[in-house]
């Protein structure tokens, strides 16, 4: 007995001072030998209280060890015989070795893709990750320092003092019924959208709105438009449906309809911003919005309308939209409230012509079952107590005043450099670059300095005809736009 107590306590030992409990120290201890292979299966242990008093610890911190490695199969015991490292443990797992490196790891899971998931793992969603806080110029981010968070915190309280049952358990895949009604009542009066409340799907952000589409009106290798330059998150969305991308052209009226009839004649689905083009910022006329309704009437294709911030005009009222012209039902609505609130809520809303609710129901189910219901019923009552039309109202003016910012600073500092004119619309401005100029090695040069402006080329399919930054206005104040754009000219004149 002694001996065996001994060999054990050669691989085991505890430590007082630290703060893992003693029993699981003794169990971590023995586990190792085990899987080492110090302690060889079918190896007797010693009895409980010889490893207490070998250890100096109480046998029930020996006991406590000893169950769990029993429960969990590495020992096994018998009766009137004692306590042996288990016989039937594999091989592989006695031989334990250090875990794959990163690049063995990677290999691996390329081999174990299937055909789309490595499209889906090689295909861009954005020009960089948007992590940690935004630096002047990242696109697509409100102004998170004017949100009313102690208003929201006020309306999640009073959730949560009496929060609705049914929002606590399962939900309706298609949405909160009071949110998607707040969600029709507003478009109706904003947007001059035609729906019911019922025509309303509440999504995880405009991106599991794109991905839904895709995945319910396309089959692989059917034909899809999209804006070129363009949204990636879009391309992204397509590609991961199997889509055959069919990249059309731009220009000051917007998606040029003529082009992508040329380009495409066979295309199921067309994806467009006519409110404000992503990222040139055109609008698209009217002209062109009804021969885009014309073309899909005739041939039944989809239009995917992404108004992705339609609620920042600085001239007159917001556009109404595509999809209260479209009287074939042939336009699918998309709007998001990461532009307008916080990019972290992941709320967003499709509406669909009545016939597709069902079937977009069903592969919303499918993907995540539901939104998170106390988020959606947090933004009902921001909606229906008017917070949302105010905050709008709010942004909005200060949204102007930062463009203006922004245009005179670069006015100051970016002559002869970038050129950037101010927009009727939106959250960020596209400054020009001179002809001939490398778009994608200024927009590094920029980031070296601590500067985000995505390059336009970087939203293109092929050769950018306008060399260009983005540059996005909406997250910050007068002193950051200032800074912002001196460390762009220092990155504009390049080294020396």
């Amino acid at each position: 007995m002694a001996g065996r107590s001994g060999s054990v306590l050669l691989w085991v030992s505890v430590d007082r001072s630290s703060a893992v409990p003693l029993h699981r120290q003794l169990y971590e201890g023995l586990r190792g030998a085990i899987l080492g292979g110090r302690l060889s299966p079918g190896a007797r242990l010693p009895s409980t209280r010889e490893l207490a008093a070998g250890l100096g610890v109480s046998r029930n911190t020996a006991t406590s060890a000893y169950v769990q490695l029993l429960a969990e199969g590495y020992l096994e015991g018998r009766v009137g015989s004692g306590t042996y490292v288990a016989r039937s443990l594999p091989d592989d797992l006695l031989r334990a070795r250090p875990g794959p490196g990163r690049e063995a790891a990677g290999a691996g899971a390329e081999r174990a893709l299937s055909r789309r998931g490595g499209l889906l793992a090689a295909t861009p969603t954005t020009t960089a990750r948007d992590a940690g806080a935004p630096r002047a110029f990242r696109p697509g981010v409100p102004a998170l320092d004017r949100f009313p968070f102690e208003l929201w915190r006020q309306l999640a309280s009073r959730f949560w003092r009496r929060p609705p049952p049914g929002l606590l358990g399962y939900g309706d895949p298609a949405g909160y019924a009071p949110l998607r009604a707040e969600i029709s009542a507003y478009l109706r009066a904003a947007r001059a959208v035609r729906c019911s409340p019922e025509q309303v799907i509440v999504v995880s952000g405009s991106q599991q709105a794109l991905d839904l589409a895709a995945r319910v009106l396309l089959d692989p290798g059917d034909a899809a438009w999209v804006e070129d330059p363009g949204y990636m998150g879009a391309r992204a969305a397509l590609l991961g449906a199997g889509a055959r991308l069919v990249p059309v052209p731009v220009d000051g009226e917007g998606l040029d309809v003529a082009a992508g009839a040329r380009l495409g004649p066979d295309a199921r689905l067309v994806h467009v911003t006519p409110s404000h083009q992503y990222p040139l910022g055109a609008t698209m006329s009217l002209a062109r919005r009804l021969e885009l309704l014309g073309w899909a009437n005739r041939t039944g294709a989809w239009v995917l309308e992404d108004d992705y911030d339609s609620e920042y005009r600085y001239a007159g009222r917001p556009l109404e939209a595509l999809q209260g012209l479209d009287a074939e039902g042939r336009v699918i609505y998309v709007g998001t409230f990461s532009k307008v609130l916080f990019p972290s809520l992941r709320l967003g809303y499709l509406v669909l012509p009545p016939d597709l609710v069902d079937a977009f129901a069903a592969a919303r189910e499918l993907s995540d079952r539901h939104p998170p219901g106390p988020d959606q019923g947090v933004l009902a009552r921001f909606i229906a107590e008017g917070h949302f039309e105010r905050h709008l109202r709010r942004t909005r003016k200060l949204y102007a005043e930062r463009q203006e910012a922004l245009v005179e600073a670069a006015r100051r500092h970016l002559a002869g450099r970038l050129e950037v004119p101010p927009a009727e619309a939106g959250m960020h401005l596209v400054g020009r670059l001179p002809e001939g100029t490398d778009d994608r090695e200024a927009s590094r040069r920029a980031a070296a300095l601590g500067v985000e402006a995505p390059p336009v080329s970087a939203f293109a399919s092929g050769a950018c005809r306008t060399p260009g930054l983005v540059l996005g206005y909406a997250a910050f104040g007068r002193d950051e736009i200032e800074e912002g754009v001196k460390r762009l000219r220092a990155a504009l004149d390049g080294p020396g």
